[in-house]
């Protein structure tokens, strides 16, 4: 069981203002918290597996497949204003 002094404790490092109710509700339901960890903590875990999730994850990404791109040449004939084989695009400057 959780205390009062415990609970205002908690609350003042975490910069928390609570009034009497909410010290009162917060004092049951942090002993209840601590009383359900205490159950948890009887529990037969030998020779079980620690994991990360309840259930395997799989991958569900398709696998990288190398194709051919695009020729350049086609790529740059949508361009307004190629140059040596690349876009040129406006500078930051220019536009400001």
């Amino acid at each position: 069981m959780i205390e009062r002094e415990q609970v205002l404790h908690v609350a003042r490092l975490s910069r928390l203002k609570l009034d009497e109710d909410e010290a009162s509700r917060l004092e049951t339901e942090l002993s209840s918290i601590l009383d359900h960890v205490d159950r948890l903590a009887e529990i037969d875990i030998e020779g079980i597996e620690p994991t990360s999730h309840v259930v395997p994850l799989e991958n569900v990404l398709r696998d990288d497949v190398t194709r051919p791109s695009l020729d350049r040449e086609v790529a740059l004939d949508q361009a307004p204003d190629p140059v040596d084989g690349a876009f040129r695009v406006p500078s930051p400057q220019a536009e400001g």
